[in-house]
């Protein structure tokens, strides 16, 4: 018997017996992967279009998103006490309607609380003017000294001749508080009622909605890997909610006793403000510090004296950020500030104050989104292929363990 190599292939002489035909072609993992850097290049430019044309598309129809967006996210917090009345043979509908009612009672406290004194505290603001003025007058005076040296020498060194008086046009004054609310009440009653409705459908199908997520998945690892997002995602952001949420309600009754101690007027509404704006990482607090050293001027006669309301909020607030909450949440959340930064920066320049308060919330979804699902491989496209890399290792809240 003789045998012969052709082409890295082995041929047997031997009559009724033919050469192997090679199965594949020297030119598929060619073609192969050719076409995965096109299936990348695609994505790739779908995700780039996609993250140019939202941001404006919420932004313009932010009366429709916007609550939408603020409903699911309370609908998802309200997940854990809508199972938790389920497991008690409640029937869905029930056990939703429960929820929203508890929800929405507790808001109308919390917002009773706040907007009924801040409306009478604030409405004291132009009687106060004149003491206002009285605590900050060294502050005054010497912001004067420095305006007048700094005109002296700009006309010194700007000798170009009489400078006319640019013409000034005048501004029509604002419409009354009644006026306003009369005009906006409609649109901000229907946006509510919208936003209930929300939550309610939502946790009334929820159950079956989610039953019939995963039961629809043609693989059992596709079925696992759907109910597996969806209960981090639960998870997650029920969690964070629910943590942050009691170290802010705790946090608020704190600087509301401190102010009481010291004299200032309407104490739980600065504690509901405190609580509020703590929500709002990094300039929240900060806020709560400015308005309370206005309250401060309005209240107190010495400036010092007027100083103390602020450094309380700001006290209590570096207790809580570097000993409360590390202590309570530092094991098991870890987010970077740079993308805390970048989705309040984001959020709030298409929604405003409420996109302030979703900023974390929605960080946490789409991180725990992508975790699961895979993001895609920018450096391996651009060097080697396209692919997409799935995070395996989370921690709690869906993001990694440091």
């Amino acid at each position: 018997m003789e045998c012969r190599y052709e082409c890295g292939m082995e041929a047997v002489n031997e009559p009724g017996i033919e050469a192997p035909v090679p199965a594949i072609e020297d030119g598929a993992p060619a073609i192969d992967d050719r076409r995965d850097r096109l299936l990348a290049a695609l994505t790739l430019i779908a995700g780039v279009a996609l993250v140019l044309g939202l941001p404006f598309a919420l932004k313009a129809g932010a009366e429709f998103f916007l609550p939408v967006t603020i409903s699911l996210v309370i609908a998802i917090a309200l997940i854990p006490i809508l199972e938790w009345l389920e497991r008690r043979r409640l029937p869905s509908w029930l056990a939703a309607l429960i929820c929203v009612v508890t929800f929405l009672a507790a808001a109308n406290v919390a917002l009773a609380a706040i907007v009924v004194p801040a409306i009478e505290f604030f409405r004291k603001l132009p009687e106060r003017i004149d003491r206002i003025q009285a605590n900050l007058a060294p502050l005054l005076d010497l912001y004067t000294t420095l305006e007048k040296y700094l005109n002296r020498t700009i006309t010194h060194l700007a000798n170009t001749g009489p400078v006319k008086a640019s013409p000034t046009t005048a501004v029509a004054p604002p419409g009354s508080l009644l006026e306003l609310a009369a005009t906006s009440a409609p649109t901000a009653i229907i946006q509510v009622f919208f936003g209930v409705l929300v939550v309610f459908f939502f946790l009334a199908g929820w159950s079956r909605t989610r039953r019939k997520t995963i039961t629809s998945r043609q693989s059992f690892g596709g079925a696992m890997a759907t109910a597996r997002v969806i209960q981090d995602v639960v998870d997650d952001v029920s969690a964070y909610l629910g943590t942050i949420t009691l170290i802010n309600v705790v946090l608020g009754a704190i600087v509301g006793t401190a102010l009481w101690m010291v004299g200032m007027p309407y104490p739980a509404m600065w504690g509901g403000i405190a609580a509020l704006l703590n929500y709002v990482p990094y300039f929240g607090p900060i806020v709560a510090a400015l308005l309370l050293a206005i309250g401060g001027l309005m209240t107190f006669n010495d400036f010092w004296i007027a100083m103390i309301p602020a450094a309380i909020m700001i006290g209590c607030h570096l207790v809580e950020a570097n000993v409360v909450t590390p202590l309570i949440v530092g094991h098991r959340l870890t987010i970077n500030p740079v993308l805390i930064l970048i989705s309040l920066s984001f959020w709030s320049w298409v929604w405003g104050t409420p996109g302030a308060l979703l900023a974390v919330p929605l960080l946490i979804i789409i991180q725990t989104v992508i975790g699961a699902a895979g993001k895609p491989d920018i450096a391996g496209f651009l060097f080697e292929r396209g692919t997409l890399v799935s995070e395996r290792k989370r921690g709690r809240f869906g993001i990694r363990r440091n």
